[in-house]
């Protein structure tokens, strides 16, 4: 009786793991990919795919719209890789971090005027907080971004 279960594959777990699955690798329709990750070439391997299409394009000298679209990105994205790449090397080709680095609503300032609200009215709940924040500054932080800013050690000003 054979075993039917498929077996674990080590790098789809690995890509995973280090952020660098594709998330597209159906959209990759350039020859050397087609292979169906049996070979060197891997079309799961975000990495991989982007550095060949920017060899492609600056080595090779393959229209850049066509080369995009071989390996599943835009014109744009592909402009986009080529500087960071020219920047940074292999690793600008990783997975960019999306969103804003830290609490960028929270400035010194916010956060100063939290800790005097708190102060002033101990028993002012986050949403209360939220609300006064939207009434002086103009702005909108979720209530446990707020809880978070005041539990952090107080700067001394």
């Amino acid at each position: 009786m054979k075993n039917t279960t498929a077996q674990p594959d080590p790098k789809l777990e690995a890509l995973r793991q280090h952020g660098t699955l594709n998330p597209r690798p159906q959209s990759v329709t350039d020859p050397l990919f087609q292979d169906q990750g049996q070979g060197f070439f891997d079309a799961r391997d975000l990495v991989q795919v982007k550095y060949e299409m920017l060899r492609r394009v600056r080595v090779d000298g393959a229209p850049v719209q066509a080369t995009a679209m071989a390996f599943g990105f835009s014109r744009m994205a592909l402009y986009q890789m080529g500087q960071r790449f020219r920047a940074e090397g292999l690793a600008g080709l990783l997975p960019q971090p999306r969103g804003p680095r830290q609490g960028h609503k929270l400035t010194d300032e916010v956060v100063a005027f939290l800790w005097q609200l708190r102060e002033a009215e101990p028993d002012l709940s986050p949403l209360a907080l939220q609300q006064r924040l939207v009434d002086h500054f103009g702005i909108t932080v979720h209530p446990r971004s707020i809880q978070r800013a005041l539990a952090r050690p107080r700067k001394k000003p």
